[in-house]
Parts: C-alpha cells; structure tokens; sequence
C-alpha cells in the first residue's frame, strides 16, 4: 500500500502538538511490559487507561489479517474517511453520507478525536463505525520499536473510545499502510480488524475532483475498500467527488457496507 506523503505540512504540527499530549494513567513501563508479551506470542491486556467498552463494543480479538473486503457481499464498497475528524470538512461528508444513505468508517487519529469529541460522537450517532489510525499520523511507524508502536495504538484508541463516550473503534488502519505483523497483532488482540484499502483517491494531493472520480471508477474492480479523507487540508475536491461518487456507484448497482471483520 502506498505511503502518503504529499499536502501533508498539516501533519507536522500535529506530530508536534502530539508531543505536548498527556498520557493518561500508564507510564512507559506498562507500555514496554505489553510490547514485550505480544512479540512474546501472548495476548496482550488492555492498557489501565483505555475507556471501558460499550454494549455490543467489546473487545474481543479478531482476525489479524488486513481486511479489504466488504460485508455486503460481492458487490459491496467500503467507503472509509481517514485523518480526521476535522471541524470544516467532517460534517460536509456526513451530511453527503446522509443525504445517500450511506453508512461509512471514519479511521481517526487520537489528536483529532481529543480535539473534536463532539464530531466523534456525530459519526456515532449516525450510524458510522470507528477506525483507529493511531494518536499522531507517523507513517514511519513500522520502523519504529515494538513499544512505541503499541503507545501509538492504544493511546488513540482510548483517545477515540473517550471522545466517541465510550464506543470504541472496530478496525486499525495504519498511517500510510505501514502494518507490521506486531501492530497487526496487537490492534487485533484488542478487537480492532487491521484494515486496508484496494482503491487510494489520492484526493490529499487535491488532483481536482474529476481525477478523483476516475481514480474510484478505474480502481474498484482491485476491491472494494476506497480510501478518503477528511481532513489534512483543503477537502473541497474530496466533498464534490462523493457527491458524485455515491450516487452513480448505486446506480451501477453497487451496496455500500463495511469492511469485514
């Protein structure tokens, strides 16, 4: 899966907003503690600070294989919205998601979801369902130790259960694809399916809108997870191509659901 990295300065500041962000009730020797048992093999246990579970949101483990496909069969689609959520653009995409009755995943990042709680409860309560896409966006965290990667994770995870009012996020989408067997793992051990995506808009890189719609008619026969996002910048392409998106891929007879888990 590719890496992003075009149009994202946004992400700098918020790396560097991360590093004033106060971790809640767990110091670096649990952190390390749990890396060490699931490269160790084990289950891990959840983080003392992670948000108790919802009714129905339990966390029980799943498959750690990264999902791509959709539970509404063989002619479904995934839309899935990453990065956010982002008070500007997050509410044009779910009123557009409403107006086609269109139930999507928002894959958030632990900062925003802090910053926005409010908005994490919208994407709640309309029915959409939660991804967590780690506290801060550092697409070079395959790189980094087992220990850090799991912070990242569970970190935002209790970051998105809190502000969401204790719904928790079902799936893990690293940040630029990068997945390492242990994140896989361990976001799995914790309930959340390790998800891809088989068709990238690119719609970061604002490549205009009608680049956008072609992108999505020329990719989806590699699958049916298709990748967007919400914020990041300027998501004005973004918001016209699933006004146009939507309607004509239930027009060629297409369900929308969720990726499975």
């Amino acid at each position: 899966m590719a890496r992003h990295s075009g149009g994202r300065g946004w992400y700098g500041k918020v790396v560097g907003a991360a590093l004033g962000v106060t971790v809640l009730a767990v110091g670096a020797s649990v952190w390390t503690a749990q890396a060490q048992s699931v490269g160790a093999g084990a289950t891990p246990k959840a983080a003392a600070s992670a948000a108790p579970a919802a009714p129905g949101q339990e966390a029980g483990p799943v498959d750690v294989g990264i999902a791509h496909a959709s539970d509404a069969g063989p002619r479904g689609v995934n839309i899935t919205v990453d990065d956010g959520p982002d008070p500007t653009w997050t509410p044009h995409v779910l009123d557009l998601l409403d107006q086609y009755g269109v139930k999507a995943t928002f894959c958030m990042t632990g900062l925003q979801a802090q910053a926005h709680p409010d908005l994490v409860k919208d994407v709640v309560a309309a029915g959409h369902r939660l991804c967590d896409h780690s506290v801060s966006h550092d697409t070079t965290m395959d790189k980094k130790s087992e220990a850090y990667q799991a912070k990242e994770i569970l970190d935002a995870e209790r970051m998105i259960t809190q502000a969401s009012g204790g719904v928790r996020p079902m799936y893990y989408r690293a940040p630029g694809g990068a997945f390492t067997p242990y994140s896989r793992k361990l976001a799995a051990s914790r309930g959340m399916r390790p998800l891809g995506w088989n068709v990238d808009t690119k719609d970061f890189e604002r490549p205009g809108t009608d680049a956008i719609v072609a992108t999505v008619q020329r990719e989806l026969p590699n699958g049916p997870t298709i990748l967007f996002h919400d914020a990041g910048g300027d998501r004005t392409q973004t918001v016209e191509a699933l006004r146009r998106v939507l309607p004509r891929l239930r027009e060629q007879g297409y369900d929308f659901g969720f990726p499975v888990r």
